[in-house]
């Protein structure tokens, strides 16, 4: 294959990369320029513009989009219909002379994958397929705080393998699963380094899963609960946009995004404001330190600040603080505070646009963002 071959089988004389191995000096450099090599990048370029589509595109679209040739685009797609991961609708009327465009869409229940997360006080998954489709969900509430991590994982592996054996039997296959923890992560393997709230330090946290014996031999992946959010945010906003993602729940984790990636850090463990000294008088917490920001504005510390039973949903300190109790409010206004401090630091430190708020404690910061879980980061 020729230089000039390469060039055309890729619409671009721009050279490929590929990630170099953890530790290495540089996160990128540049690939040989093979023809296998072509195809599969192409072909995820190609699949990658069907599922991030608002509306489903042609392969005229797709064409124009990529600056692919037309003959190669119909190549690729042909071949992601034949593996079942694209397929095509209905044709519809051209806007100019010509036969009617065939719109393209992700394939539905030809191929599926598993969400899980192991919280403080839940553990669950959700099965989407291709288009996005909720093939299956499970969410099961306990208190997971200082539990045995060989214990837990076995009680979700029981999960995951109902679910994984039913869809076999339907004949959508597991492709894989990501795992969400609220803890420090090393990559994408593991281990889990230490998980404060949960009590879990050191886990070799997929080779525990993978010793189950209806997940022996699957794809299985392991993130930050909060890394993994940002993910999801930075895809669903669709531009390569820049913001800070605040989790609360029992814990408060946090992840940053620079220009639509997650910024993980050396080791994966950036964004933990949930962490961050707000009051190197305040009190103790888990993690060794005093004064986080967790301590004032995590669910446990604004319920018991209220004077309320741990074991009740966040919105009961809602109900309390909408009827004028002073402990509630009290509560929200420390938390508040709390969290703008941790918030402003951040902001100056990063510089992003956005700071966006999530997790079910996000009442929390109404004293400083009312009325939206979405502010832009002052000028």
């Amino acid at each position: 294959m020729t230089d000039d071959d390469a060039q055309q089988e890729s619409g671009s004389a721009t050279p490929l990369t590929s990630h170099t191995p953890a530790g290495g000096r540089s996160g990128r450099r540049a690939g040989p320029a093979r023809q296998g090599t072509l195809r599969e990048h192409n072909l995820r370029l190609v699949l990658g513009h069907v599922l991030d589509a608002i509306e489903p595109p042609s392969r005229a679209d797709i064409a124009a989009s990529t600056h692919l040739t037309r003959g190669t685009v119909s190549a690729l797609v042909d071949q992601l219909v034949q593996s079942g991961l694209v397929e095509e609708l209905a044709p519809v009327a051209a806007r100019r002379a010509g036969r009617p465009a065939v719109p393209l869409a992700p394939a539905r229940r030809t191929l599926a994958a598993i969400g899980a997360e192991v919280n403080l006080d839940y553990m669950g998954y959700r099965v989407l397929d291709l288009a996005g489709d909720v093939l299956a969900e499970r969410i099961e509430r306990g208190d997971f705080r200082g539990s045995d991590p060989e214990q837990a994982l076995r009680r979700l592996g029981d999960m995951l393998a109902e679910v994984t054996l039913r869809l076999g039997r339907e004949r959508v296959p597991i492709v894989g699963c990501c795992l969400a923890l609220p803890g420090l992560v090393d990559r994408v393997t593991g281990p889990l380094r230490v998980a404060p709230n949960l009590g879990w330090r050191d886990v070799d946290v997929l080779g525990l899963l993978a010793d189950h014996p209806a997940l022996t031999g699957a794809s299985l992946l392991l993130g930050n609960d909060a890394n993994l959010a940002a993910r999801a945010e930075s895809r669903a906003q669709g531009v390569a946009g820049n913001f800070l993602l605040i989790v609360g729940e029992v814990g408060i984790g946090g992840a940053i995004v620079l220009d639509g990636e997650v910024f993980a850090g050396r080791h994966g463990w950036s964004g933990e404001i949930g962490h961050t000294t707000v009051d190197m008088s305040g009190p103790p917490c888990s993690c060794g330190a005093s004064g986080c920001l967790e301590q004032y504005a995590g669910k446990d510390s604004l319920m018991r600040a209220a004077g309320l039973d741990l074991d009740l949903p966040i919105e009961a300190l809602r109900d309390a603080a909408d009827a004028g109790d002073p402990a509630a409010l009290a509560s929200l206004d420390r938390g508040g505070n709390a969290l703008g401090v941790a918030i402003a630091s951040f902001v100056n430190l990063i510089d992003v646009e956005q700071v966006v708020l999530g997790g079910r404690t996000r009442c929390s910061a109404t004293t400083c963002c009312p009325g939206s879980a979405r502010r832009s980061a002052p000028g």
